[in-house]
């Protein structure tokens, strides 16, 4: 059966039983209709949140034939009850972009899901809208201002870097003329349109507090600069109470709840190869709040969204996770081998012995962090014994914990073993985590850092452009923020082409993006685009809704 098929057998149990698993009372909940709920930010507890154990799954360096990070924490989350621990997953929400794309949807698969997951995959509880209305209205004041003669700020349109977003893959979209038709219709210049997962407000959303610390950083967001040289941020607009208005509800975490009937929680969508790939923080301190165990992922492999997530969110909230598993698929290691696309079925333990490296510096990433991993076998119908042996194998050799996990097939029965090396992990203490670099140290040697211990670089490389940026960011006195490198996932380098372990190769850092109000700086590598395209056959080809309402083609 298809996901969708598997989802469809699932007989949902009402969220207020669901909120009642994690301790709290029905009228605690914000209903929206009988399977999806949000929750009050007055449940978060920083205390209780403090004894709980974060749980990190990520991954090896993605490939096409998929890894399952979020199959993955959801049949841990499941597998973790199956051993009577009280648990909640934490996942981020999917964007339209991917499941109308390429890659579908996010909410699991096989018997290791969340529903409803038709909800959850198309519009929610509308917190992408809200986020994407919040973001454009900010680029309507700043337009405004531009055009206005009576409240102008006398911004030189020529240096204003906010776009605006939507929530779809439109390449057509990312260079345009904006303000064309004669002077009642603005002042012409040139903006573009990013995808709504790569907006600032979705960082912002991401790492804010509460509303407060939301509102102060919406207004911290840098615009551009005045004819005379002043810089502008939103708050010069006075837009972020605005904006903050539009986002009294998005900022609330969602409940839903697992195929198994256990309580999960989904918020927030930065994508992790131009952001910071993770849910709130909002979200997790919720179900750390609630719960003994909290598992949450981190987007594509551990050189992207695990660094981020520690390096940035973790320092940010004053997080410390216990443990990360790192899920690897045995045919994603074949391709990192050099083995075809269309053969990664077949039986080739050659190829898998070539493609172990990968899996090998990404291990070797957590371990900068003083976190102990596990690796997570994320088994296919496809895989041999042969091939399942030589990654026990290799595990062995280097004292590397490691558990053949069936989530897909099995759901938290698949993922007994491998809970239990996490409760293991947890209950020796043996993770202590320390952050890779101190964000008062200078850009260039942060940008350094990650690129020369993460990825494996041998030197970095900058544009004409990006030494600008340098220059401007010191002028606004931002030097001391965390950076969130934009860096293809295909790759550990900023070269898709370089599958593997590359070694001794050049990061490009083309230019520096400004999120002062998310509290982080963006070095853009390679070709890094924050607007994707669609195939030349989206997903969307596929999706369809009968005369009952009944959406088919999710994936």
């Amino acid at each position: 059966m298809t996901d969708q098929e598997i989802a469809k057998q699932i007989q949902l149990n009402h969220i207020s039983t669901i909120a009642v698993k994690l301790g709290l009372d029905v009228d605690d909940i914000e209903m929206y209709g009988k399977y999806k709920a949000k929750l009050p930010l007055a449940k978060i507890d920083d205390q209780k949140a403090q004894k709980s154990n974060l749980i990190l799954v990520t991954a090896i360096s993605p490939t096409p034939a998929g890894e399952g990070k979020t199959t993955m924490s959801i049949g841990l989350s499941e597998g973790l009850h199956q051993l009577g621990k009280k648990t909640v997953v934490v996942l981020r929400e999917p964007s339209l972009g991917p499941v109308f794309g390429i890659k579908g949807g996010a909410t699991g698969g096989g018997y290791s899901q969340v529903l409803p997951m038709e909800d959850i995959n198309l519009h929610f509880t509308g917190d992408f809208a809200a986020i994407e209305k919040a973001h454009n209205l900010l680029s309507a004041v700043i337009d405004n201002n531009i055009q206005s003669k009576t409240n102008s700020l006398g911004i030189d349109a020529r240096t204003v870097t906010w776009k605006r977003v939507m929530d779809m893959n439109d390449r057509a979209l990312r260079n345009i003329i904006v303000g064309l038709g004669g002077t009642a219709n603005g002042v012409p210049r040139e903006t573009g349109f990013d995808i709504t997962a790569a907006s600032e407000i979705m960082a912002i959303l991401c790492l804010s507090n509460d509303l407060a610390d939301l509102k102060l950083r919406l207004g911290n967001i840098f615009v551009g600069y005045t004819f005379g040289k002043e810089a502008v941020f939103a708050r010069d607009l006075k837009v972020e109470g605005a904006m903050a208005a539009l986002l009294k509800d998005a900022i609330k975490p969602n409940l839903v709840q697992t195929i198994e009937g256990n309580p999960a929680i989904i918020h927030g969508g930065p994508f992790a190869n131009i952001a910071q790939g993770t849910n709130s923080v909002i979200a997790t301190k919720m179900g750390m709040t609630l719960a003994d165990y909290t598992v949450t992922e981190a987007g594509f492999g551990a050189d992207l969204g695990a660094e981020k997530f520690l390096d940035i969110k973790c320092q940010s909230a004053g997080l410390a996770p216990k443990a990360v598993v790192l899920t690897t698929t045995i045919r994603a290691l074949k391709y990192h081998g050099g083995a075809d696309l269309k053969s990664l079925t077949d039986e080739n333990v050659d190829a898998l012995r070539k493609g172990i490296p990968n899996l090998e510096k990404h291990l070797e990433n957590v371990k900068q962090f003083n976190i102990e991993p596990v690796i997570a076998i994320n088994r296919f119908v496809s895989d041999s014994d042969a091939e399942i042996e030589v990654i026990n194998q290799f595990a062995e050799k280097n004292n590397i914990r490691v558990a053949l996990a069936e989530v897909w097939a099995k759901g938290g029965k698949g993922a007994i073993d491998l809970a239990q090396h996490v409760v293991d992990i947890v209950e020796s203490g043996t993770s202590q985590f320390k952050p890779l670099y101190d964000w008062k140290s200078s850009v260039e040697s942060k940008i350094e850092t990650i690129a020369k211990k993460i990825y494996g670089a041998s030197e970095v490389d900058y544009s004409t452009l990006a030494k600008r940026n340098l220059k401007t960011i010191a002028d606004l006195g931002l030097e001391e923020l965390p950076v969130c490198i934009a860096k293809t996932q295909k790759s550990l380098s900023d070269d898709p082409k370089l599958i593997g372990r590359p070694k001794d190769f050049t990061i490009t850092i083309r230019e520096i993006e400004i999120a002062a109000g998310a509290g982080f700086l963006v070095p853009i590598t390679g070709d890094m685009m924050r607007m994707p395209g669609l195939p030349a056959h989206p997903a969307s080809e596929n999706i369809s809704i009968d005369n009952e309402g009944n959406i088919s083609g999710l994936f």
